[in-house]
């Protein structure tokens, strides 16, 4: 029985690990659709169009949740353009904007 309920444990844990954000990927993403209006990484040298935050101040603003971000991004609003990204590209996003956090909890 014990055996059972470990196997299904780990089950569950390894089936959580194959769908958990991938900061890298997020990166990824963030250069290529994300780059040419926000700021996204502490060395991009082109500077953000005016008005639009940088990842960096998404990642420190305490107002922004982890869920608000990912709203956000499934339904922008103008100017941000919809890039009609997957769940997974979100999580793999905020992950990314995440890990820029100055100040980790």
């Amino acid at each position: 029985m014990r055996f059972i309920a470990t196997s299904a444990l780990l089950g569950i844990f390894a089936a959580g690990s194959a769908q958990a954000a991938d900061m890298d990927a997020g990166a990824a993403l963030a250069e290529k659709w994300c780059s040419s209006c926000h700021v996204v990484s502490p060395d991009q040298e082109m500077a953000a169009q005016d008005g639009v935050p940088t990842f960096m101040a998404l990642a420190d603003d305490p107002t922004k949740s982890t869920d608000e971000l990912a709203a956000f991004m499934q339904a922008p609003h103008p100017p941000m353009p919809d890039m009609s990204l997957t769940r997974r590209e979100v999580g793999d996003l905020v992950a990314y904007i995440e890990s820029l956090k100055t100040e980790k909890e």
